[in-house]
């Protein structure tokens, strides 16, 4: 199986403007080809995963990534799927969040001569001179093609500021760039991205002629992406700082029957053969295919030793006897009790279970929260000083998140 045709068999390819092109390219290993990340954190996210998976497939057969951080569109933001306007950040909280995924990318992409390079669009973007650019490439779009656009359609009856209207120019002007200084002939993204890309790849043409070859590509990359990227409580990041590894680990092992084999396909680097087999399984069969996925996950970001670790404290957790160090925890200062003592509600917030007081309250009265295995009743229920010395207390939210509270010794 080639390349391209792994690809799809993967479930990672949506539309292409030139399949017959682009799958010889990347077969041979000669598509020099990038994908963006705007850099709106310090941290990338489950959502960014696929396409980093996909730029390490690439690399392997042996074509070349341009990750590409958006330093300059970061200034204005991208109004895809987006209902509002995005907070505007400082030029150093840029610099910071650009610097961060560098340091993440480097564990799946192999920087370097004649291999992956990383580059920043504000070298360009922001030496622009606004009537020069009216001039060279405004000329070149449709204000009424651009409205038709998906990115642009859901923000219309919100309003769409004149800022966020430029993103589209932007982003293809990052192709044209890339294509003239860097050899770039290929461009990634995500199916909510199809029209900004193909506004790149019309430029290239319309101002280095037909024969200009710029190819353009998506995946199922944001659509898939970006609900694999968000929880209920909010994003899974990359960061062990932000998602511990057992939180990581946790999360891909409590994924949906129905989208265990999908994950397993895009995200892992598993032969197909052996997920093919698994996609007769059943019953509790699927419970070892999410310890599999959240394995081979963990493994990817965060190492072997990490991954053993979240499993063995999980496998400690759920069915029992097994090493729980592990096991998330926080180690409280003394200063954290008042009179020998801290309320449950404090705990929870201390132990990042709960994003306020309130959302503790409710958790309890729902029944949501136990103590070392009983279920808290009472909202007004202290954890002495006792309690947390030694090995601590386990807190039980839900029926899936664990956490030890202690006190440091």
């Amino acid at each position: 199986m080639t390349c391209y045709e792994e690809l799809k068999a993967r479930g990672l390819i949506a539309q292409v403007t030139n399949e017959e092109e682009i799958s010889k390219m990347i077969n041979e290993g000669k598509a020099v080809f990038y994908i963006g990340f705007d850099p709106t954190a310090d941290s990338l996210h489950v959502g960014h995963f696929m396409a980093l998976c996909l730029m390490k497939r690439l690399q392997m057969a042996g074509n070349r990534p341009i990750a590409l951080i958006g330093g300059g569109t970061g200034y204005i933001g991208d109004p895809s799927g987006r209902t509002d306007m995005r907070n505007m950040m400082t030029p150093e909280t840029i610099q910071h969040n650009c610097d961060c995924f560098k340091k993440q990318m480097e564990r799946f992409i192999e920087f370097g001569e004649g291999k992956a390079q990383m580059v920043n669009n504000a070298e360009w973007l922001l030496k622009l001179n606004y009537i020069e650019l009216l001039r060279e490439v405004g000329a070149c779009f449709s204000v009424n093609n651009m409205l038709r656009a998906e990115c642009y359609k859901q923000r219309m009856e919100k309003g769409l500021s004149f800022l966020e209207f430029n993103y589209m120019i932007m982003q293809s002007y990052d192709f044209y760039h890339l294509f003239q200084h860097y050899g770039c002939n290929m461009q990634f993204g995500g199916d909510d991205q199809w029209s900004n890309m193909l506004g790149g790849t019309e430029l290239i043409r319309r101002k280095l002629g037909k024969d200009a070859h710029a190819m353009t590509i998506t995946l199922l990359l944001n659509s898939e992406g970006k609900k694999m990227g968000k929880t209920a409580k909010g994003a899974v990041w990359l960061d062990p700082n932000k998602t511990s590894p057992y939180e990581f680990y946790q999360y891909w092992r409590n994924v949906g029957d129905g989208d265990v084999l999908k994950c397993l396909r895009m995200l892992t680097f598993l032969p197909l053969e052996q997920i093919d087999e698994m996609d007769k399984w059943e019953g509790s069969q699927l419970n070892t295919a999410k310890e599999i996925l959240a394995f081979e996950l963990t493994k990817l970001v965060h190492g072997e030793e990490e991954a053993q670790k979240a499993q063995d404290a999980a496998k400690a957790l759920f069915v029992g006897g097994g090493d729980m160090s592990n096991v998330p925890s926080t180690a409280l200062e003394a200063g954290a009790l008042t009179d020998g003592a801290i309320g449950i509600l404090d705990l929870m917030l201390a132990c990042k279970l709960a994003p306020s007081k309130k959302e503790a309250r409710r958790l309890i009265e729902q029944g949501g929260v136990e103590l070392d295995g009983q279920k808290v009743t009472d909202v007004y229920t202290a954890v002495t000083a006792e309690q947390l010395s030694g090995d601590g207390v386990m807190i039980k939210k839900g029926k899936k998140v664990f956490h030890r509270a202690s006190l440091q010794g």
